[in-house]
């Protein structure tokens, strides 16, 4: 592990990553609330609609796969900024595509140099905050997920409304320019595993991580946790839309009040995970979020009301437990391969997302009066998902602890 560093710069770094995630996580998620817009503008099918979003994902798990060769090979600091400047330039470039083939492109470009961030910061959080703290350092990181669904989501519909649907993604370019140069006045150098004594080639230490079977058990609680989110995510706006009657200008209400009721409980989810123990607020987490998970697809007829809190409830629950869940997941390695591993394990989980959201597309269909068919039968895998990641979860055994976790 790196050296410790002191409260105020360990707040400050744990602020730069949440703000590059901030961006990174905004950039993907406002794709889905604009489905309607896109569907309608490019004339697509529910099917086409999931390949565009796939697309960011799937391109994302390709580099994944890429990155592993070289992720361990430069200064951790480096290859963050050199990514993120070139994500930001791919998402400027979704902001001038003038049409659904070139938005395609630009998705897959924006993909190809976002999909090794969550990786990085990720890897960085494991390497610099202490075991008995990454539960909650995790927590402030993932609070981007939160404040983007609290104020960037609202505020790209807002600009998508009032401007265009190119207006959004020139923001994010924006304001991915102001951090990249906070991030290159605040991290530390971070090249600490260049000089590890027991220093492996590429090639052996991408053949390590995968030879453990421990690593692949990681994976799959991974995957299964993406891929139980993504069969209902992506089409959220679409049904609510099309189904329960909420009109364009109320989609905002559910991410804002999601993401405020995620702000509000993810250092508390945080503080728990590492008092009460990962493993068991994992499994309380992803057995609870079956419930708002199913409900959302099944919510046709509800009031305003009911619709928001079912949808606030499915934020508050599919965020929380990837903060016990992440924590887990990152703990499984040793520090020496953790880079590789937490950029292949990226790989695995923007692979998941991608084929989560196909596989949905392909289930979920449209009647005679426009409104989707199916839904709750894509709600329902991802039910089966999180129950088999409860199940997982049990059997990771983390590196800083000798046994296997049970609950």
């Amino acid at each position: 592990m790196t050296a410790p560093l002191t409260p105020r710069r360990e707040r400050w770094l744990l602020l730069t990553l949440a703000g590059i995630q901030f961006t990174h996580i905004l950039d993907f998620m406002i794709m889905m609330p604009l489905g309607p817009q896109f569907t309608r503008l490019f004339d697509i099918s529910n099917a086409e609609f999931g390949l565009l979003v796939s697309a960011y994902t799937l391109s994302a798990g390709v580099s994944g796969l890429v990155a592993a060769t070289y992720v361990d090979q430069f200064s951790r600091k480096r290859l963050l900024l050199s990514m993120y400047a070139l994500f930001g330039l791919a998402t400027l470039a979704c902001g001038l595509a003038p049409g659904y083939g070139w938005l395609m492109v630009a998705r897959v470009a924006a993909g190809l140099f976002g999909g090794v961030l969550s990786a990085l910061s990720q890897t960085i959080v494991a390497d610099v905050i202490p075991f008995e703290r990454r539960g909650r350092a995790m927590g402030v990181v993932m609070t981007s997920f939160s404040v983007s669904t609290v104020a960037g989501v609202p505020l790209g519909l807002f600009l998508a409304a009032h401007l265009s649907w190119h207006a959004p993604f020139f923001g994010i370019a924006a304001l991915v320019g102001v951090l990249c140069f906070a991030a290159w006045q605040t991290l530390p150098r971070l090249d600490e595993h260049l000089h590890h004594p027991h220093r492996t080639s590429v090639w052996r230490s991408i053949g390590q991580v995968l030879a453990d079977t421990n690593h692949l058990k990681a994976f799959g609680l991974s995957a299964l946790m993406m891929f139980a989110g993504f069969t209902v995510i992506p089409y959220i706006t679409i049904y609510l839309q099309s189904n329960s009657g909420m009109r364009s200008d109320q989609v905002p209400w559910v991410y804002l009040l999601g993401g405020v009721a995620t702000l509000l409980s993810s250092r508390f989810f945080g503080r728990l995970t590492d008092r009460v123990g990962k493993v068991v607020v994992f499994r309380r987490l992803a057995l609870a979020v079956a419930v708002p998970l199913m409900a959302t697809t099944l919510s046709q007829g509800l009031p305003l009301a009911g619709l928001l809190a079912i949808s606030t409830l499915f934020f508050t629950l599919m965020s929380g437990r990837m903060i016990p869940g992440m924590a887990l997941v990152s703990s499984a390695v040793e520090p020496r391969l953790r880079g590789t591993f937490m950029t292949l394990n990226s790989a695995v989980q923007s692979g998941a997302m991608g084929l989560a959201a196909i596989v949905s597309g392909l289930i979920i269909g449209r009647d005679g009066l426009g409104q989707l068919t199916h839904y709750w039968v894509a709600g329902l895998l991802g039910v089966v998902a999180s129950l088999a990641s409860v199940w997982l979860a049990g059997r990771i055994r983390l590196h800083e602890s000798s046994t296997p976790v049970r609950a």
